[in-house]
C-alpha cells in the first residue's frame, strides 16, 4: 500500500513539474517564471524525497540539501535581479 501510494505521489510531483515547465515557456511576467522554477525546485527536492523512501536508501539526502540550497539562492538572485537590476551592487567612494 505505501509503494501505492509512494508511485502516485512520485506522479503526481512530475506532473507539476511539467505544468512549472509549461508556466516557464509561457509564463506572462518574469515574475510568474521565477514562482515556477522555484515551484519547479520545490517539487524536485520532494520527488527526490519519495524515491529515497521508495528505494529505502538515505543516498539521496545531500542531493536534496544541495538542491535546496541552490533552489533558494537561484530564487533570490533571481528576484533581487527584477527588483533592482543587478545581483551584486559595488558601492565605491571614492
Amino acid at each position: 500500500m505505501l509503494h501505492l501510494m509512494l508511485t502516485v505521489a512520485l506522479i503526481f510531483f512530475t506532473l507539476t513539474i511539467g505544468i512549472g515547465l509549461f508556466r516557464i515557456i509561457r509564463g506572462p511576467s518574469t515574475p510568474d517564471r521565477v514562482v515556477a522554477l522555484d515551484m519547479i525546485g520545490v517539487n524536485l527536492l520532494s520527488a527526490i524525497a519519495t524515491v529515497s523512501v521508495l528505494f529505502t536508501t538515505q543516498v539521496f539526502l545531500e542531493a536534496i540539501l544541495i538542491l535546496g540550497l541552490l533552489a533558494f539562492i537561484s530564487t533570490i538572485a533571481l528576484s533581487k535581479f527584477i527588483d533592482r537590476g543587478v545581483i551584486v551592487e559595488y558601492k565605491r567612494d571614492r
